[in-house]
C-alpha cells in the first residue's frame, strides 16, 4: 500500500534479511522535490560545527560538520564530544512527525551529519550510547548524494558477515531491537565526484 500527498508519500518498508537486528528500508520515503527542498534548506539554516575528537593522544577533525538538536537538556556524547541540544526548526519538526507515524516512536533529539563531498565520512562505529538505554530505536533520514551504508557484525571474526545499502536521497533507514548491539556501520570515502548529502539520525535520549 503507498501513501502519498502532494508533496511527501512513502511506500512499503524492506525489511533486510541480516541476523541478530531489526532494520527496515524505505528506499523513498520522501518525494525527490521534497527531500531537495529539506536538503538546501537544512544546509542553510543548520548551525553547523566541525567538532574536534581525540583518539590515541591526538586530536583531529571529525572528517564532516555535526549538529545536535532536540529537546532541552537532551545532551549527547560520543567519544570525548559533548553536544547541547539547539531548539528544533520547522523543517526538523516536520521530518520527525513523518517518521513518527511509521516508526511508532516519538523522538526527541536528533544528530545531523552534514557530509560535503566524497572526502567527508563516519568510521566503523554503533549507536549504543549509554544515553539512548537499551535497544535504542535510530530513524535515519538520507537527503542529497547516494552514500553506501556498511555494516559489520561485531562478533564475526575478520568481520565476515557484512551488508552494504546505497541510501538514497529522499530515503528512510529504521534500525531498532538488537541491532546496535550486534552491529556496526560505517559511511566510507568515496573517490566518486559527488555533491553534499545531510543524514539526519533522530534518537531518545533516556
Amino acid at each position: 500500500m503507498i501513501y502519498s500527498t502532494e508533496e511527501m508519500f512513502w511506500n512499503e518498508s524492506i525489511e533486510l534479511n541480516v541476523p541478530d537486528s531489526s532494520i527496515f528500508y524505505y528506499p523513498q520515503f520522501f518525494s525527490k522535490q521534497k527531500s531537495t527542498f529539506y536538503l538546501n534548506r537544512l544546509i542553510d539554516s543548520i548551525q553547523w560545527k566541525q567538532n574536534t575528537i581525540k583518539m590515541y593522544g591526538k586530536e583531529s577533525l571529525v572528517p564532516r560538520l555535526e549538529a545536535w538538536y532536540g529537546e532541552p537538556g537532551k545532551n549527547y556524547s560520543y567519544s570525548g564530544i559533548m553536544m547541547q541540544p539547539i531548539s528544533w526548526t520547522n523543517e526538523l519538526l516536520e521530518i520527525k512527525k513523518e517518521i513518527e507515524k511509521v516508526s511508532k516512536t516519538v523522538f526527541n533529539s536528533v544528530l545531523i551529519n552534514y557530509y560535503r563531498n566524497g572526502n567527508d565520512r563516519v568510521a566503523w562505529h554503533s549507536d549504543d550510547e549509554k544515553e539512548l538505554g537499551k535497544n535504542p530505536v535510530i530513524g535515519s533520514i538520507s537527503l542529497g548524494a547516494e552514500r553506501n551504508f556498511k555494516l559489520r557484525h561485531k562478533d564475526y571474526k575478520i568481520n565476515s558477515l557484512r551488508n552494504n545499502i546505497i541510501l538514497k536521497h529522499g530515503s528512510f533507514l529504521l534500525m531498532k531491537g538488537p541491532t546496535q548491539h550486534n552491529w556496526m556501520h560505517e559511511i566510507p570515502r568515496t573517490a566518486k565526484p559527488i555533491g553534499p548529502r545531510i543524514n539526519l539520525t533522530f534518537r531518545v535520549i533516556k
